[in-house]
């Protein structure tokens, strides 16, 4: 992961954003990771589709810390960059920002890497043009 500078910014292109919901919680307010991650996953998984022209699979994430916690009524926005392309593989960085409805100011949530493997109709490893 790299360092935070003293005016964070995303890095990358938007690729998806939701509202965090109550029902994504645990019995403190704060949002599962395991859904965050999903989100990631979705995220990543828009780019490396759009990249590789077809259906893409998830085949490894490195590793991740959170920052800061998640609560309901956050807006989450995943931002994803695409670090390389390899015969059949693409990976992914996509980092998550959040805004709360009392704050307009981004917060980083965490970072990952996702790699992504292009596969045809049957499910194989293809190339990815």
């Amino acid at each position: 992961m790299r360092d935070i500078d003293d005016t964070p910014k995303p890095t990358g292109l938007l690729a998806l954003q939701t509202v965090a919901m109550p029902a994504d919680t645990n019995p403190s307010g704060d949002i599962f990771g395991g859904w965050l991650m999903s989100q990631m996953d979705l995220a990543g998984s828009i780019t490396a589709s759009r990249r590789a022209g077809g259906r893409v699979a998830t085949v490894a994430v490195d590793a991740m810390a959170f920052m800061t916690p998640v609560r309901v009524g956050a807006v989450v926005s995943c931002y994803t960059e695409i670090l390389d392309v390899g015969r059949s593989s693409i990976r992914v960085r996509v980092e998550v920002w959040i805004t709360s409805l009392q704050q307009d100011e981004p917060a980083k949530v965490t970072e990952g890497e996702f790699v992504f493997v292009a596969i045809d109709g049957n499910g194989r490893t293809r190339i990815v043009d």
